[in-house]
């Protein structure tokens, strides 16, 4: 019964997690916002809809999960013990479509930027980081 139950908690948790104006992307966004810099959300014309396009600059942000999107240096970024054979196929799906949908936007001319959630925390370097690549 304990199974049953948190199996159905983890389903309605995964179920409430969005893939547009997350804690994560809003995060980012206040902060290039507080920066200075003005950009455009999801633009739906670009491979991936990347998260923040800074369309005079011929850039754009991802804003990643550190889970969602697996990120190797990250304890977040690890398949789930339970129900691999679920688990593993929708994350690497999510890995090829990220690394397909940056080499059609760098074969546009497009240069983009990963943000880690992870990476979120530490200001300094996130300050140093978006005004290196916006530059």
């Amino acid at each position: 019964m304990v199974d049953k139950l948190s199996r159905e908690r983890r389903s309605l948790n995964m179920a409430q997690i969005g893939s547009k104006d997350t804690e994560p992307e809003m995060q980012a966004r206040r902060f290039a916002h507080s920066l200075g810099y003005r950009y455009r959300l999801h633009v739906k014309d670009l491979p991936g809809k990347p998260d923040l396009v800074f369309a005079g600059r011929r850039k754009v942000i991802f804003v990643h999960g550190c889970f969602w999107h697996q990120h190797n240096e990250c304890p977040e970024g690890r398949i789930p013990g339970s129900r691999k054979d679920y688990w593993a196929p929708k994350l690497i799906r999510n890995i090829e479509r990220d690394r397909d949908s940056m080499a059609a936007l760098k074969c546009l001319g497009w240069k983009t930027l990963v943000l880690w959630e992870c990476q979120l925390t530490n200001l300094k370097t996130l300050e140093k980081r978006l005004r290196e690549f916006l530059r």
